[in-house]
């Protein structure tokens, strides 16, 4: 990717091309799933994608150990 996550200088923007391809490319395919997903890019940081319609949804704090906590067992499909 172009940059460590949480970077904030000019390389960490969604259109900032002097990268090498392979790095274009990366960013482009995680745009492209994220968006296809419902997904906004923030236009000053490749990593940072808001959901469409987030403003419909109640805000939460909730702890991550308390999600685990609820979270369903799953078990793995037979292959």
């Amino acid at each position: 990717m172009p940059t460590p996550y949480d970077d904030f200088t000019p390389l960490a923007s969604q259109d900032y091309t002097a990268l090498p391809a392979e790095v274009i490319a990366n960013r482009a395919l995680l745009r492209d799933v994220m968006t296809r997903h419902g997904f906004d890019p923030l236009p000053s940081e490749w990593w940072h994608f808001d959901y469409r319609g987030w403003q419909q949804f109640e805000l939460m704090d909730v702890p991550l150990e308390e999600l685990v906590r609820e979270a369903p067992v799953r078990t793995p499909a037979p292959h």
